[in-house]
């Protein structure tokens, strides 16, 4: 008895066996809705997985869920987290979607079906009845039986799927054959057993493209599974680390043996293990699977490594800091995963469509028949186009058409370093027409340099003033702290320890020295927008407008008490990123507007705006403020139509503007926050990317609306040609692998898109 799983956690993945097309989807879910403890579900075809999220402390649990589904016909199991399962090479060729499957059916019914391309050249061939019922009947009842099985299932539990549309219509021509063999025991060329086989044959060969083609969509997934290493090389925790260090004592182990703070010894040309900080020894790395970044990136001591990134040629010793799930890459794989698995929003149309449709093929089917024998007076006729009707409707073009689209873009799209977390993004994408870029960290390094430091009055000490400014900043993981920090240390002038210090929001960081000339005094460092108030406004906007006319983002260092006084001006520069100008050029080209938010004055904002070629420019804005901005620019409206707004931001402060942006994008080189709060990472701190990222948003998008075109054109054209007679039994077969094959051969041509440097 397997042990039970741990409700507690919340959140699972199964894998679903036996799924043949969209009506398996909607019978899937359907028995999912009906246990208790399920607060949402959602089944995917190109996947073949369902994510389940049960309600905390509802008792539910993992294997009463697996119970229900296999309840309905299905497989169903646990799904392996970023492990992909094994499958010996016989058992995939004699799988039930395997080629060895295909062949065989192909070998037993050519004989069937070669006299009919033969009759054009005056040579009439056939086999005679018995041999066509010898051939016939394996194909239909063993190679077939998993029409049959799966259709009863689906029968028994009320809701129709592809597989008894393949099991009644070729049971028909299947039947009728018998029928007119008992009548006509010679009568050869008058028999039908070659539809059936081939009909059969033919839905084989379009599960095993269709399973090869599924493949090829999850190539992501499995890319980046592979990059890591089994193994990696934990070094003896006595060894002490240093240049002169033997490091050939280290133990080979597992990698779910390794935890944080142990330190793995990386050789060159190996793949790093774990996500860790450089202790010894530095190298090129290439991150290129992980970031898209595809030159390799130099790396030393004190620096991030990425676990599943490649070494090149230097030996390190790193620390691990992130093992397991806590990893990057596992992040990573399952935003993959997620994207993969949920569904679209338009996808809430297939499902409604797919809930009536096998019932509808079903009563067209036999209204077909019963007309064509009426009107035709030959029973042999109709039932032969009753059965094209149950063959060419079968919906797997319809259940395959959005999740493969959505599989194979998400996929291209992690390969270069652009995570698309939310399926919804792919359909807000296409939409867009303007992108609000924060500034610090976003357009620019965010790493600013102090390049002036201004006291009020001329005896003032200048070291002193920033020993007092970098005090306050201590422990501070703000870009303008550590710019502060920096200057102190390049000055070798040692920060003044505060004895209390508090970061207030919007506005900046309030402390007291502990020593110094303002020992125990209440200092603030501060924005000038928030000093509009401040009786001293006047005097301080003459200090600081020479560093607005540079470009400089200002602070102002404050006594708050015992009494207001301004103490000295800091003037900052920021580096912009060499691509910015790039992005927002080729955001123009999409006919996108780029706006740029920034809480520097107008001064400063404005100018690093012109550099770029902004549309508009937000400065002297609170980090509050963000989110109201975001929501003004949708609420703006053009010819009377609102506006589709993206957020670009890397910093905790962005997170709300993120969440409230029809599209948030986060730099994977800010904060986990901002990430959560995103629908789509950029794995680089790279502004072209945007572009890319609803570049290829709207591709995706485009495909799946193709796909649905497509999948309702072959059977809303292809239904009424069997009706009539223009699609006999086995052309209908090939229609119906064909349109499924087109469906994801057209998704699969998102693979060969490229972000634009490339």
């Amino acid at each position: 008895m397997s042990n039970p799983i741990d409700s507690n956690s919340e959140l699972f993945t199964l894998d679903i066996g036996g799924m043949t097309c969209a009506s398996c989807v909607g019978r899937v879910e359907k028995a999912l809705d009906k246990v208790p403890g399920i607060e949402a579900a959602t089944v995917n075809l190109a996947t073949e997985q369902a994510r389940i999220r049960l309600k905390a402390g509802s008792g539910t649990r993992i294997e009463e869920v697996i119970a229900q589904v296999q309840k309905t016909g299905y497989e169903a199991k646990l799904s392996q987290p970023h492990g992909p399962q094994i499958i010996s090479s016989s058992k995939q060729f004699w799988g039930s979607d395997g080629l060895g499957r295909v062949l065989l059916g192909f070998a037993l019914s050519a004989p069937l079906f070669v006299p009919m391309f033969l009759m054009p050249f005056g040579i009439h061939w056939a086999l005679s009845p018995k041999w066509q019922l010898l051939l016939a009947t394996p194909v239909q009842f063993f190679l077939g039986w998993r029409f049959y099985r799966a259709g009863f299932k689906s029968l028994m539990s009320g809701v129709g799927n592809m597989d008894l549309l393949v099991a009644l219509g070729t049971s028909a021509a299947y039947g009728l054959s018998l029928y007119l063999m008992w009548n006509s025991p010679h009568a050869s060329h008058e028999l039908y057993f070659e539809g059936s086989a081939v009909i059969i044959c033919m839905v084989l060969l379009g599960k095993w493209l269709e399973a090869r083609a599924k493949q090829q969509t999850s190539e992501a997934i499995r890319a980046l599974q592979k990059l890591w290493p089994e193994h990696a090389k934990v070094l003896d925790s006595q060894i002490t680390i240093s240049e002169t260090s033997a490091l050939d004592q280290y133990r080979d182990l597992p990698l779910e043996q390794v935890f944080p703070k142990d330190r793995v010894l990386v050789l060159p040309g190996e793949r790093i293990p774990v996500d860790g900080l450089i202790l010894l020894g530095k190298s090129h790395v290439d991150e290129s699977l992980l970031t898209g970044e595809s030159e390799a990136v130099k790396k030393q001591v004190g620096d991030l490594l990425i676990g599943g990134s490649l070494n090149g040629e230097g030996v390190l010793v790193i620390e691990a800091q992130a093992v397991g799930v806590e990893s990057v890459l596992s992040k990573i794989i399952s935003l993959v995963e997620d994207a993969q698995t949920q569904k679209a929003p338009i996808q809430k149309l297939v499902d409604q469509v797919s809930a009536i449709f096998v019932p509808t093929v079903i009563l067209i089917a036999l209204i077909t028949g019963l007309v064509n024998w009426f009107y035709l007076d030959s029973a042999s006729i109709a039932i032969l186009r009753a059965v094209s009707v149950l063959v060419i409707a079968c919906p797997c073009a319809l259940g395959l058409a959005t999740p493969a689209a959505i599989m194979a873009g998400t996929g291209v799209a992690a390969r270069f370093g652009i995570l698309i977390k939310d399926p919804q993004v792919l359909e807000q994408a296409h939409r867009l027409n303007i992108v609000a870029f924060d500034k610090t960290g976003t357009l620019t390094l965010g790493k600013p340099r102090m390049l002036t430091l201004t006291p009020f009055e001329a005896g003032m000490n200048p070291d002193e003033i920033l020993a007092s400014a970098a005090g306050l900043q201590l422990g501070s993981e703000h870009p303008l702290a550590k710019a502060l920090l920096d200057a102190a240390k390049d000055r070798a002038i040692t920060p003044i320890t505060p004895a209390s210090s508090k970061a207030i929001a919007g506005i900046g960081i309030e402390g007291s020295p502990s020593s110094g000339t303002w020992a125990n005094q209440k200092l603030c460092l501060q924005s000038v927008a928030s000093l509009e108030a401040s009786s001293h406004i006047a005097a301080i906007l003459e200090k600081v407008q020479p560093c607005f006319e540079a470009g400089q983002t200002v602070s102002v260092l404050m006594r708050v008490d015992p009494s207001p006084l301004p103490l000295a001006v800091f003037g900052f520069g920021d580096e912009l990123k060499v691509s910015a100008k790039a992005a927002i050029s080729t955001l123009h080209k999409f006919n996108i507007r780029a706006v740029m938010l920034s809480g520097d004055n107008q001064a400063a904002a404005s100018r690093v705006g012109k550099l770029l070629g902004v549309d508009k420019v937000f400065a002297q804005i609170l980090p509050g403020d963000k989110a109201q901005i975001i929501r003004d620019l949708q609420e703006t409206k053009t010819d009377g139509r609102r506006h589709w707004v993206a957020m670009v931001g890397d910093g905790v402060n962005d997170a709300p503007a993120l969440a409230a942006a029809d599209v948030g994008m986060a730099m994977s080189t800010g904060t986990d926050v901002a990430m959560q709060a995103a629908g789509i990472t950029l794995m680089r701190g790279d502004p072209e990317l945007v572009a890319d990222a609803i570049d290829i948003s709207k591709k995706t998008w485009n495909k799946i609306r193709q796909n649905l075109f497509w999948a309702f054109a072959f059977n809303t054209t292809g239904i009424p040609l069997a009706a009539l007679g223009f699609l006999s039994p086995m052309l209908a077969g090939s229609a119906m692998a064909l349109s499924s094959f087109c469906v994801l051969s057209n998704a699969l041509l998102l693979k060969r898109w490229r972000p634009s440097k490339i």
